[in-house]
């Protein structure tokens, strides 16, 4: 791969482009597990923010219009398009998300919720009794009501890049506190962690579309011969399109 071709999408898919590509390639969305995180048990959600949802894109399963819009939101701004690849929402990961939390993962099928709710470690796993799915609806709720509340009644999807990047820094470092005292260190996790295996996923979960960001790191999918490939094509850009499950199945 020549210097001009070569990635450099930013940061925030560095650390997560080739691990995340490789074990994500066979994945089921059931298998994303949720990622440890000190935790508490939240309160009762407080009243829900009317949004702009007028961008939402039809055709979701579980997410409504609100959270259509916030993680469509999500997605274009930490895969934002460029020369290489297409944005979050036309890569499909949105899609992702909503077909991961309309799921057996969404509904928590393998997690444990019987409790003891306690304040947990972060090498203790996902402590909160919720599932993903309440998780993540309950997450774009109190996000919403925090932005609405900073930003003169706007809701995430709404705001500037510039202010997207605050209100996302605040969930991830826990300066942005919800009301309703469900940790926002953790809906941050599960989102970025979702919104990397919609990117780097098989196709035929609905993210990664066309296999674009398989092409943008080279990555040939789920063929058997890649270690012998790896040699063969050493700092070489890879000839052959990537396979998909579908493609072999």
């Amino acid at each position: 791969m020549s210097d001009k071709e070569d990635v450099s999408r930013r940061s925030l898919l560095r650390s997560a482009t080739v691990a995340g590509a490789a074990v994500a390639a066979t994945m089921t969305p059931p298998a994303m597990a949720p990622q440890s995180a000190q935790a508490q048990t939240p309160a009762a959600s407080a009243a829900p923010v009317v949004a702009n949802a007028a961008t939402a894109s039809a055709g979701y399963t579980f997410l409504g219009p609100v959270e259509a819009a916030f993680f469509e939101a999500v997605a274009d701004h930490m895969v934002p398009a460029d020369e290489l690849t297409p944005g979050g929402v036309d890569l499909g990961i949105a899609v992702f998300i909503d077909r991961a939390l309309a799921g057996s993962w969404g509904k928590g099928d393998r997690l444990y919720a019987q409790g003891p709710w306690k304040l947990g470690t972060p090498n203790q796993g996902y402590q909160l009794p919720l599932t993903p799915a309440e998780l993540f609806r309950a997450g774009v709720e109190q996000t919403n009501i925090h932005c609405a509340k900073t930003f003169g009644g706007k809701t995430f999807d709404g705001l500037t890049s510039q202010d997207k990047e605050q209100v996302l820094k605040g969930l991830e470092t826990g300066t942005i506190k919800f009301e309703s005292g469900l940790p926002s260190t953790v809906f941050f996790a599960e989102m970025y962690q979702a919104v990397m295996q919609g990117m780097f996923a098989d196709p035929i979960y609905g993210g990664n579309r066309d296999k674009a960001s398989w092409k943008m790191i080279g990555f040939p999918g789920v063929i058997e011969v890649n270690q012998k490939n790896i040699v063969d094509y050493r700092n070489k850009k890879f000839p052959t399109e990537p396979l998909s499950i579908a493609d072999v199945g």
